[in-house]
């Protein structure tokens, strides 16, 4: 690469002796050391969150209705509703397994509706479940409010 060879000036072409440079060239090195620096730099904040989670601002105006859109809803007793379909305990993956994805292998968006007296970690189990299904892109519906929190 950077290593090239000296002549040594005082014989003619017939005797002459090379001898190696030992000069090497970091740039290419140093380039490679801090694209990996960047690279790990982004990604390390994403690695922190274990269910990737689309919510909206607080305020925010009402999203769009998705044709497939599937909703997801947690009573205050801990019953979970696809739809308006009730699901029995300990069968939502296998429902969630079932659902049937668009021509191009997306799931669809899942809106997730909770009472506001469920325990988070109820909360977080039934998002847990969405995620290790394949349902990355979940909205938290909520009422919307006037005034700001």
């Amino acid at each position: 690469m950077a290593m090239g060879v000296a002549s040594g000036g005082r014989r003619g072409r017939r005797g002459s002796r090379r001898t190696p440079m030992a000069d090497i060239n970091v740039t290419p090195l140093v380039d490679v050391m801090l694209v990996l620096l960047i690279i790990f730099m982004v990604t390390a904040p994403l690695l922190t969150s274990a269910v990737p989670v689309d919510l909206p601002d607080s305020r925010a105006s009402a999203m769009d209705q998705e044709p497939d859109q599937v909703t997801i809803t947690i009573r205050a007793d801990g019953g979970i509703y696809i739809d308006d379909d009730p699901v029995a305990p300990g069968t939502f993956p296998d429902r969630l397994a079932a659902m049937p994805v668009d021509a191009s292998g997306k799931p669809p968006l899942v809106t997730l509706r909770a009472d506001k007296t469920l325990d988070y970690g109820r909360v977080m189990a039934v998002m847990g479940e969405l995620n290790r299904a394949g349902f990355n892109a979940i909205s938290l519906v909520t009422n919307s409010s006037v005034n700001a929190p």
